[in-house]
């Protein structure tokens, strides 16, 4: 009897580590029914919610970010590192694993040392195209490194030797048909005849810079009809959003805020513009989709990375890229104005994007997963 594919996935933090993970999930159990796959994290992040949710058991370590502004905690860092390496190491024995995945991020890490203790086969994924932190380290603990861009490779230690997969989205994004989706969408959203819809998405857990903008933008678009405002807030924001909206004079048919989407295929369907953040995922999401955007990255993500995210659509020409500082409702006006104006420049952008290997990604990854395993692998298992 074939001894069931067990995997054990490091991901923790922010949806931009926690997605790409159950997208890979998702592609495992594609590939094999029977697998059994579990995730390590912390009890910090939005894995305490996203991943059970989705049907995956959580273990959680202790564990520390990787971050200078900890000050002199940081010296706490290797102290940390082998106790919630030794923790996940435990973790690897109970679930009888037989590889193990770091999708970044400092809840990661843990996991890529818990596999160098146990001897364990182990792969990394980056997302970004300045790696962070863990996954620099990481990289030191592994022969098998997976990026999402070709870029990634010049600041990984061992990045020639990197397999470009792309992104890991959801399936459901793969595979989105974004017309033949659009009128259930704006049912789904109750958006009125007619109106071009811009989706303000700052991330897992919203952004006070874009939401702040949107508001200043419902209110300066008070009265019209032919542009409507979904705005996710995240769940702390949206009580005081909603309240904002209607101080600004914008009703329900001009702009909503929600706390979060759980149908992102609904709503870049619905989008004829997107305003977002540039995380990794977002970036891959965008360019899968085709969904045009103007790009604001979040000006204290390590190394810059979202601008370097960022201009992988701005240079292609299918997103247009605005500094933190200079979003405000005027400039927004300014520049979506003309673009909800001419469809056929928006129509332009969303072809711009180049989607690479995004929409395959969770199944190549999966395919070098089940690979280190041991398991066999069929061109049936991985095309979709």
């Amino acid at each position: 009897m074939r001894t069931p594919l067990s995997v054990v996935i490091g991901a923790g933090g922010t949806g931009g580590h926690i997605y790409p993970g159950l997208a890979l999930a998702e592609a495992l159990r594609r590939a094999d029914p029977d697998a059994v796959i579990s995730f390590i994290g912390t009890e910090r992040g939005l894995e305490t919610t996203l991943i059970p949710a989705a049907g995956y058991r959580l273990h959680t370590v202790d564990m520390i970010p990787f971050d200078p502004a900890l000050g002199a905690k940081r010296f706490l860092l290797p102290a940390a590192l082998l106790r919630s390496g030794a923790q996940a190491r435990s973790v690897l024995r109970t679930q009888k694993a037989q590889v193990v995945v770091g999708m970044g991020g400092y809840p990661s890490a843990p996991a890529i040392v818990g596999a160098k203790m146990a001897g364990l086969p182990s792969v990394i994924h980056e997302s970004n195209a300045v790696p962070g932190r863990a996954n620099q380290f990481a990289a030191r603990l592994t022969e098998h490194l997976t990026v999402a861009f070709d870029g990634s490779r010049a600041h990984l230690s061992g990045g020639e030797r990197a397999r470009t997969v792309g992104m890991p989205i959801a399936a459901s994004l793969a595979a989105l048909d974004r017309p033949a989706l659009r009128e259930e969408a704006r049912r789904a959203f109750g958006i009125p005849e007619g109106a071009r819809v811009v989706l303000f998405n700052g991330g897992s857990l919203g952004a006070a810079r874009l939401t702040a903008a949107a508001v200043g933008l419902a209110a300066r678009w008070r009265g019209r009809e032919d542009v409507h405002l979904l705005i996710k807030t995240g769940p702390a924001a949206l009580a005081e959003t909603r309240h904002k909206l209607i101080d600004a004079g914008a009703g329900p048919v001009a702009a909503q805020a929600v706390p979060y989407l759980d149908r992102m295929d609904l709503a870049y369907a619905v989008a004829d513009l997107v305003v977002c953040r540039a995380g990794s995922a977002t970036i891959a999401e965008l360019a899968t989709t085709g969904v045009p955007a103007v790009l604001v990255p979040y000006p204290y993500a390590p190394g810059d990375h979202q601008t370097h995210n960022a201009r992988v659509l701005s240079d292609a020409g299918a997103a247009y890229l605005v500094p933190d500082a200079e979003t405000t409702a005027d400039r927004l006006a300014g520049l979506i104005d003309p673009l909800l104006a001419d469809p056929a420049r928006l129509a332009v952008m969303g072809r711009a994007a180049d989607p690479g290997h995004h929409a395959r990604a969770a199944d190549l990854l999966a395919e070098t997963v089940i690979r280190l395993a041991g398991q066999p692998t069929t061109e049936r298992e991985f095309t979709s």
